[in-house]
């Protein structure tokens, strides 16, 4: 910032120094000054179309649009001006002559900034008379619905998908009262980033066929976390309802997702309500699986992995924390680690520098590998004769009960039991998925990043790191863990690439690994 020419103004009597090019609407918001808007977007090319940001400047000739007019020194900015208000309270009149007043059927209502702008410096009634234009619901395509009635032109949408998704399907047709946001002939949103289009939309006009209907905002519950689509790791909100998670929604991050998230990552709420959960731990009692105290199942799998070679297929979904706790187990008692990997077509979003679905299809095999694990295609390859088999999270998609035949003792610590252990399975040990727990993961350019916990856990499931810390300890490793937090601190104090990381300091956008990519002095554990 040395070589930035800073410039100082007042907005709304308050003094800010900005650097200089920056809008008066970004400049304002480091006042902590919300300047009404629609059409801007921090993600977006400014446009400048809907007026709806008009502010007074001292010494300008007429009101002008904060979001397309540049900082000046000495400038002095009033956003709550007579002349303002007034010319802001005209802009919404307009918006509303064929916008209907449908807010309690809309499902943007509670979140919609036409909703809450106009409740702020709206006029209390309408002067327009006439019949409202009227247009039928549009099928977009993909995950999208258009409700052409609801639309005030602002073109996020537009400029999202032309320069950003850089795939120009959408487009203003006709003009006047007649304009609407069209469709290029045989193309539909199917771009796995045109999810995007929904969160953009400020109004209502576009809406998730998914998410219709299912909720009204002010019955959400919602809580940061990091999507597992894919290595990208991009941050996001997962919204609940009656502790069932409803939607994954983008949380801006401009070291990571920006402002998007893609399709894949979007519809990956689904495997968090599971019906099928393991929530009671399982001890087998002769050729059957029965329910048991936490206590027993945790002495019964530490006997079941004693006295053998022990062979760990961890998910690389799982947390840092939980993966630290799998490598010390493994160094306790002499074993192998692994873990298997979903691979998938890479899908960049051209405008987003950095920002892709990423081919590997799991959140966490940075941290994975730097832990000393290996990846492998075929989990019998890496059991010998005898071996113990501890699995954790995997959910055996593949993988049949024959290729688990050379284990002689398998313990599951997981969220739903897969049917080719039902008759395998020395014990079962429920644990919690990411929205059901706090913790860490690690994306693929070795930001650490963490998440908290969303929604309760089924049953007397319990947090990953806090089961494998009982786990550790029961084959006479060092699991004396209370928080995860506290599990962090160990993992960064062993591990020279996360040296110097603090769980609390990461806050929610994270921090990098000080060695990202390199595994440095952590313990070799591989097959």
């Amino acid at each position: 910032m040395a070589d930035v020419k800073m410039v100082s103004l007042t907005i709304e009597g308050r003094p800010v120094t900005v650097p200089d090019g920056m809008s008066i609407l970004e400049a304002a918001k480091t006042a902590g000054v919300l300047i009404p808007h629609y059409c801007y977007h921090p993600g977006l090319p400014v446009a400048g179309v809907c007026r709806m940001c008009l502010v007074e400047v001292e010494k300008f000739p007429k009101l002008a649009p904060a979001c397309a007019t540049s900082v000046g020194e000495g400038q002095v900015v009033h956003v709550h001006s007579p002349k303002a208000l007034e010319a802001r309270k005209g802009v919404l009149e307009f918006l509303l002559i064929n916008h209907p007043l449908d807010c309690p059927i809309c499902d943007q209502a509670g979140e919609c900034e036409l909703q809450d702008y106009t409740f702020a410096e709206g006029r209390a009634d309408s002067r327009y008379r006439e019949p409202k234009r009227f247009n039928p619901v549009e099928d977009f395509g993909g995950d999208v619905l258009y409700v052409q009635n609801r639309c005030i032109l602002c073109t996020r949408c537009v400029r999202f998908m032309s320069d950003v998704a850089q795939e120009p399907v959408l487009n203003v047709s006709e003009r006047g009262d007649r304009a609407f946001i069209g469709k290029a002939e045989g193309h539909d949103l199917t771009n796995p980033w045109a999810g995007n289009v929904v969160d953009l939309c400020p109004v209502g006009a576009l809406l998730s066929k998914d998410f219709l209907n299912r909720a009204r905002a002010w019955e959400l519950d919602r809580a940061p976390t990091v999507c597992t689509g894919c290595s990208q790791g991009c941050n996001a909100v997962a919204e609940t309802r009656d502790n069932v998670v409803v939607r994954l929604k983008p949380r801006a991050n401009d070291q990571v997702n920006q402002y998007y998230m893609c399709e894949v990552g979007r519809q990956g709420y689904r495997e968090f309500n599971r019906r099928d959960r393991a929530d009671q731990p399982l001890v087998r009692r002769g050729n059957a699986l029965a329910i048991a105290e936490w206590d027993d199942a945790i002495a019964s799998a530490a006997r079941a992995l004693s006295g053998r070679r022990l062979v760990v297929l961890a998910s690389p979904n799982l947390s840092n924390e939980a993966l630290f706790l799998l490598e010390r187990m493994l160094v306790a008692v002499d074993g192998a680690g692994v873990f298997r990997l979903e691979r998938g077509v890479e899908a960049p979003l051209p405008g987003a520098p950095d920002l892709a679905l990423r081919n590997e299809r799991a959140a966490n095999a940075t941290a994975a590998r730097l832990l000393g694990f290996t990846e492998t295609e075929a989990v019998g390859s890496s059991l010998g004769d005898g071996d113990a088999l501890l699995i954790v999270g995997d959910q055996l998609d593949g993988i049949g009960s024959a290729d688990l035949d050379r284990a002689s003792s398998i313990v599951y610590v997981g969220t739903a039991l897969p049917a080719s252990l039902e008759a395998r399975a020395v014990v079962v040990l429920p644990i919690t998925n990411i929205v059901e727990e706090e913790g860490t993961l690690t994306n693929l350019r070795g930001r650490v990043q963490r998440f908290l916990q969303a929604k309760a856990a089924p049953g007397v499931a319990r947090p990953t790191w806090y089961v494998l810390a009982d786990l550790l300890a029961a084959v006479g490793g060092d699991g004396r863990f209370f928080m995860p937090a506290e599990v962090f601190a160990a993992l960064a104090a062993t591990h020279a690439s996360f040296a110097g990381l603090d769980y609390e300091a990461l806050g929610l956008r994270g921090l990098p690994l000080v060695e990202s990519g390199t595994p440095a002095d952590t313990a070799e554990v591989t097959a």
